[in-house]
Formats: C-alpha cells, structure tokens, sequence
C-alpha cells in the first residue's frame, strides 16, 4: 500500500472529496489504493480560506484511502478547467507538471498518531497483517510480505 503524506487542509480536503487532483512535479505509472497521511505541516493561509467548510484539520493521521485513477500531464487546457473549480481549494494560478486525479474515498478511522516514515511502516505491517492472517498464511510469510513493503513501497 503506498502512502502520500499532506500537508493540511489539503488532506483533509481530500478525505472530504473536495480535493480531486493533487498535484506533484513528477509523474508516475501507478494506479491503484493510496492512504492519504496528514503529516504535521500546516498551510496556514489555506486553512483561513477554508475553515468554514466544516470538516476536520486532524495532523500525524491517516485520514482516508483513495484510489489514484490517473496522472495528466498538466496542459493549457488543463490549467482554464482547474481556473473554472473552486478557488478556495485550487488556486487560480498556472500550472505545470503533473495532476494525480484521486476517486473512490474510503474515510478510514485510524486514531492512533502516526509521524514519519517509520510509524508509516508500523501501520502498514499491521494493516497488511490482518489482512495476510485472514488468508491463513504462517508467520515466516508475512514477515517476507513486510520487508518487501518495507524495500519498495517508499
């Protein structure tokens, strides 16, 4: 399971489906479930133009699981129809790079903290543990099953 961590209130407006394209410099082949991690950073700015929207700013959490559904290239066309959505999530300037446009929200409660790449690492062990002992599967298997995510799911 991959992991991209974000800086509120853009991972909360994720998890809320306000958020649909999160953008990045690089693109990327994979399509399938991402979690959406609040790390600790704050937009504080950002936060301003959208605390009225009545959801939550939690940090350090997990908040959802999405599914990457594609990756644009972001073109002339793209930046007019991103300008048409709302301003308080995307601002209205020109972009370039890349759009991940996320679907399929699954809001997921996790209440447990989880900061940096190690706790990351925790959760997923235990996250794919559950999900590997229902399968019925022996120990010496998921412990291979962790140091695989451990070497190439980061």
């Amino acid at each position: 399971m991959k992991v991209l961590t974000l800086k509120q209130p853009w991972a909360s407006l994720v998890a809320n489906g306000y958020k649909v394209y999160e953008f990045r410099t690089w693109k990327t082949k994979y399509r399938g479930e991402i979690l959406i991690h609040a790390g600790c950073g704050v937009d504080k700015e950002w936060l301003e133009k959208v605390k009225d929207y009545g959801i939550d700013f939690p940090k350090k959490k997990i908040l959802c699981k999405v599914v990457l559904e594609d990756c644009i290239e972001i073109d002339q066309e793209f930046n007019d129809m991103i300008k048409t959505l709302d301003g308080n999530v995307y601002s209205h300037k020109d972009r370039t790079g890349y759009a991940w446009k996320l679907g399929r929200v699954t809001e997921l409660n996790i209440d447990k903290e989880i900061i940096g790449l190690f706790f990351i690492c925790y959760y997923l062990f235990f996250y794919h543990y559950a999900y590997i002992k229902t399968r019925k599967y022996n120990s010496l298997l998921i412990f291979c099953y962790f140091k695989y995510y451990l070497i190439h799911s980061f």
